[in-house]
């Protein structure tokens, strides 16, 4: 059974950092792109964040490019999601997830497995 946990999220301040992580089990996913989404209370879920499958390649929301970065070990089946500058409008729960596909991907159809999110809170 595959499942994906989530960790490292919690209450920081406006200006501060987290590092999320994703530790993928029940196979291995190196050949899988990952991605990481949120979902603000009222709001739909968006895209953070996908990494491909050998992580050279990233892409980014525009709302998080340039303060947020995601790495994976594949080594470990494990993804993650540094995010730096951090603002009150980053408030969330985010949610990692497994695509079918290699390549990095920003829509939410195109994954197969999701986490079941950590909340990440952002005080002004």
């Amino acid at each position: 059974q595959v499942q994906l946990v989530e960790s490292g999220g919690g209450l920081v301040q406006a200006g501060g950092s987290l590092r999320l992580s994703c530790a993928a089990s029940g196979r291995t996913f190196s050949m899988n792109a990952m991605g990481w989404f949120r979902q603000a209370p009222g709001k739909e879920r968006e895209f953070v964040a996908s990494i491909s499958s050998g992580g050279s390649t990233t892409y980014y929301a525009g709302a998080v490019k340039g303060r947020f970065t995601s790495s994976r070990d594949n080594s470990k089946n494990t993804v993650y999601l540094q995010m730096n500058s951090l603002k009150p409008e980053d408030t969330a729960v985010y949610y990692c997830a497994i695509a079918r596909y290699g390549r990095v991907r920003a829509v939410a159809a195109d994954y197969d497995y999701w986490g079941q999110g950590t909340q990440v809170t952002v005080s002004s």
